[in-house]
């Protein structure tokens, strides 16, 4: 819980924490209208065009997101934040979830890390260093919905991150007191219950630290520069 309402950002603050995360998003602009595409008959050049612009940045716009976390909460002298390219999940985790049905008691098993069945990418890690706490997050648009099997699939990953997340810090030098893995759905659709899912109007309450203005400043920027490459082409 916030312990008091959080103070807005000031412009330079915003403006400063944009600059950092404008190379990103000019980055994937530049992508977006250098990508080829194909023409549908009954769209023709125009629409095809934006049809394939809008189709790809909403499929970039959850990296834009997840940077855009990553270097706000960079920001917050108390945290430790960094990206795992290579959390490797163990042959043991695969086992415990597929012969346990239920979420609750995975959520209270820690195991060892270090064994490999495969390795998958976690957005963002920060460990407190005030309340030794090391949390793992993943950052989805949340603005539609998955099917059942997919649902199943990031279920399960991110289960067996959390059964490994406390070893994993002790990996690094860390000695966490809690863990805990997440999925944040940034707009609100929620793919898997709480407390694994966090919708993104409740990241500032999360983190005890004011994210959302910051992250919403480049949300603006990308759809500005989106907007006007579509025009381009009009």
């Amino acid at each position: 819980m916030l312990s008091q309402a959080a103070p807005a950002l000031t412009n330079l603050e915003l403006n400063g924490y944009l600059e950092r995360l404008r190379p990103f998003v000019d980055d994937t602009i530049e992508k977006l209208g250098s990508a080829s595409f194909r023409e549908d008959p009954i769209a023709g050049r125009k629409y095809s065009r934006a049809t394939s612009i809008i189709s790809s940045a909403y499929k970039r716009h959850g990296a834009i997101l997840d940077q855009a976390l990553l270097e706000r909460l960079k920001d917050c002298a108390r945290l430790r934040v960094w990206t795992e390219d290579d959390f490797k999940l163990s042959h043991e985790s695969l086992q415990r979830v597929r012969i346990t049905e239920r979420v609750e008691p995975l959520l209270a098993t820690e195991l060892p890390y270090g064994d490999r069945e495969r390795a998958i990418r976690v957005d963002i890690i920060v460990f407190d260093e005030e309340r030794r706490s090391l949390t793992s997050y993943n950052v989805k648009r949340g603005n539609g919905s998955y099917d059942g099997g997919k649902r199943r699939m990031i279920q399960e990953d991110l289960v067996r991150t959390h059964m490994l997340l406390s070893d994993y810090g002790r990996t690094r030098g860390m000695e966490p007191s809690r863990s805990h893995s997440h999925i944040i759905f940034y707009y609100g659709l929620l793919s898997l219950p709480a407390p694994l899912a966090i919708p993104g109007k409740d990241l500032d309450e999360h983190f005890d630290f004011p994210v959302m203005e910051a992250i919403e400043r480049v949300n603006s920027y990308f759809v500005e520069r989106l907007h006007a490459l579509i025009e381009e082409g009009t």
